[in-house]
């Protein structure tokens, strides 16, 4: 059963990828991605084939330090590639679990940059004692949970053109703590569901990085 504690984790795994895996990476992406640039903030591109196969040897052989923080992961979804330049960022937002009740459910995503910004763009979480985040709906055993375990809300991904460009009002007036990770290029960083979180403008340069989800039943 899904526990509460999964969906606010935070793990890092600092061998995710070797120095070859994230070059071949950079490489990969150079070619197939040639050209391509966001239209918005945080849209998500496919990762081509060889870059899924690189990040699926590496990310079965993170699933043991994963599990020890989010035991209920049992697979992930493909992977997306994203990247970031000068002025922009990712708001703070609540990626939710949008599907409770009906399996494969995201426990968490996972992240790995594989070309950090000169300056800025740096991942960070933010946890508060405000109820704003949470909805009115528990979860319990019948759900696949631990009986009591509440939802928080989710980023209304259907509902805006842009839904990372700016931080809903809800959560624009809660107040929150801020916790800045400083894991840099090849470090995988895997984050729950319902945790808050964003990324810092990026001042220079430009971040490359991946992303997917963890499920705890193989996506199709």
């Amino acid at each position: 059963m899904i526990h509460i504690s999964e969906t606010l984790a935070i793990q890092t795994v600092e061998d995710f990828l070797g120095g070859d895996e994230t070059a071949r990476l950079v490489k990969i992406m150079d070619t197939e991605a040639t050209g391509w640039r966001p239209r918005r903030q945080a849209e998500i591109l496919p990762a081509p084939a060889l870059a899924q196969e690189i990040l699926s040897v590496a990310t079965v052989r993170a699933l043991p330090a994963i599990r020890r923080v989010m035991p209920s992961v049992a697979a992930f979804a493909p992977w997306g590639y994203t990247e970031m330049t000068a002025g922009q960022c990712v708001p703070s937002h609540v990626d939710g679990i949008t599907s409770p009740r009906t399996a494969p459910r995201r426990i968490g995503r996972l992240r790995v940059v594989i070309a950090e910004a000169d300056e800025g763009g740096r991942l960070y979480m933010e946890t508060t004692a405000d109820p704003a985040p949470w909805t009115t709906t528990v979860l319990g055993v019948s759900d696949g949970y631990v009986p009591g375990t509440p939802l928080a809300r989710s980023l209304p991904h259907e509902m805006a053109e842009d839904p990372h460009a700016a931080e809903d009002q809800w959560l624009a007036a809660t107040v929150r703590t801020r916790w800045l990770a400083d894991a840099g290029r090849g470090v995988a960083v895997a984050y729950g569901a319902q945790l808050i979180h964003g990324v810092t403008p990026v001042v220079r340069g430009r971040l490359r990085l991946l992303v997917t989800d963890l499920t705890d039943a193989p996506v199709s």
